[in-house]
């Protein structure tokens, strides 16, 4: 069966670093950190103060006051990121065969705020159940998938995926994959989250996950430096189209990028930590580099997984020396981490953005707050510290990994017909 191309033709953003694609590459290219005291909650007893936080969002902007009380936030961010790819894909709803357009959209934890909202308020009274009857709606981490169907009409294939931080490239994964069997013609595809309130902070802080730099939270997500200590938490929403070659030239698209493959693999190691060479990385990374059908030489940039954590900023670089060898000192590496934070469940959309706007730009944004080198980590590599660095980049690739061992890595390159 000869399987079909697969290519992307519109993009949406809620980020720390702005409401919008533009706004989100600008900030990316200029190395602005997106982190700043926790303003959602009274954070003054937490270990962690810090995130980075959406800003200037309110989705009354976007819906009447009554819908948006429908919605948690992390469903709100899908939405209003969703609203924005389909518009920039440019699709006429009269045109095309909403049965053939699907949705997959990722979420890691969901509705946390509905849910630790409806707990503490049941916790007040006297244990007689007074449930919002919105509650399991606005909770479930598929419910937003359903919302942007049911809003376009959208009849293809509709789910979510649910693999930590790496679910929403296993999103991205799913509906490459489903293109180029012929099951649809596009996708709406991405991930939100919004876990920036006392249950998502106060549970990572248990896990001694994430940053307590609260002094200085411009600086406290600094992947690979030796004093780094743990992730930033971010949120947001991000959108992509996917779509097949074909139906995209045929309506005269405006073509990003082209998702040239995907990798998969797991750890089988350790429920939060990595494998400590980093063999679950090595394997999505080499499985997406064949299953393009490109050498290893072909790549020019990858964007890490890149969290800012103790372990994992170990063992990915580790999987790149050992996966590409001397090619490694070519490739320029980033983490866009260092200016978002750490989205969850949405990491791998926005990252994915960012790596397939680096493409099309030939310019790779920096991997911001780097101070002191890591004696561990091989610093012969290209990190892209500091500043944008610009470069032909025909050929890129973006890893995402997931507590439970979960590791996906896909492949964007430029278009050509």
């Amino acid at each position: 069966m000869e399987l079909k191309r697969v290519v992307v033709t519109g993009l949406g953003a809620i980020t720390p670093l702005g409401n919008s694609v533009p706004e989100l590459w600008d900030g990316l290219v200029n190395g602005v950190s997106g982190a700043g005291p926790i303003t959602q909650f009274d954070s003054s007893k937490f270990k962690t103060q810090i995130a980075c936080e959406v800003k200037n969002f309110d989705i009354t902007n976007y819906m009447d006051r009554k819908e948006a009380r429908k919605h948690d936030r992390y469903s709100q961010f899908a939405l209003v990121s969703a609203d924005q790819a389909i518009a920039d894909a440019g699709f006429d709803m009269e045109k095309i065969d909403l049965d053939r357009i699907g949705v997959i959209w990722a979420s890691g934890i969901g509705g946390i705020k509905t849910f630790q909202e409806e707990i503490l308020e049941f916790g007040k009274g006297d244990g007689t159940p007074r449930f919002n009857p919105f509650f399991i709606p606005k909770m479930i981490a598929d419910i937003a998938s359903g919302h942007i169907s049911i809003k376009y009409g959208f009849r293809g294939p509709n789910f979510a995926t649910v693999s930590a931080c790496a679910s929403s490239a296993n999103a991205l994964t799913d509906a490459f994959n489903l293109i180029r069997l012929g099951k649809a013609d596009a996708f709406v595809t991405g991930g939100s989250e919004a876990a920036v309130t006392e249950g998502g902070v106060g549970g990572f802080n248990a896990l001694h996950a994430i940053s307590t730099l609260n002094d200085d939270p411009k600086t406290a997500s600094r992947p690979f430096d030796k004093d780094r200590d743990g992730f930033v938490l971010g949120e947001g929403g991000c959108a992509l189209i996917f779509e097949e070659l074909e139906h995209a030239l045929k309506r005269g698209a405006r073509i990003y990028a082209e998702v040239a493959g995907c990798g998969l693999s797991a750890d089988a190691h350790h429920m939060t930590a990595p494998h400590p060479d980093g063999l679950g990385a090595k394997n999505c990374m080499k499985n997406a580099i064949e299953d393009a059908g490109l050498k290893l030489t072909d790549v020019d940039h990858i964007n890490t997984h890149g969290t800012s954590t103790p372990v994992g900023d170990i063992a990915e670089p580790k999987a790149i020396v050992g996966l590409f060898g001397e090619h490694a000192y070519k490739i320029n590496i980033n983490s866009t981490k260092s200016m978002t934070g750490h989205l969850l469940g949405a990491a791998g959309a926005v990252e994915a953005i960012a790596t397939i706007l680096a493409v099309q730009n030939d310019i790779v944004p920096p991997t911001i707050n780097h101070f002191t080198d890591d004696p561990e980590i091989d610093n012969k590599l290209n990190f892209t510290f500091h500043k944008a660095q610009k470069r032909v980049i025909n050929v890129a690739l973006s890893n995402t990994f997931g507590f439970g061992g979960h590791n996906a890595s896909i492949i964007f390159k430029k278009f050509v017909r």
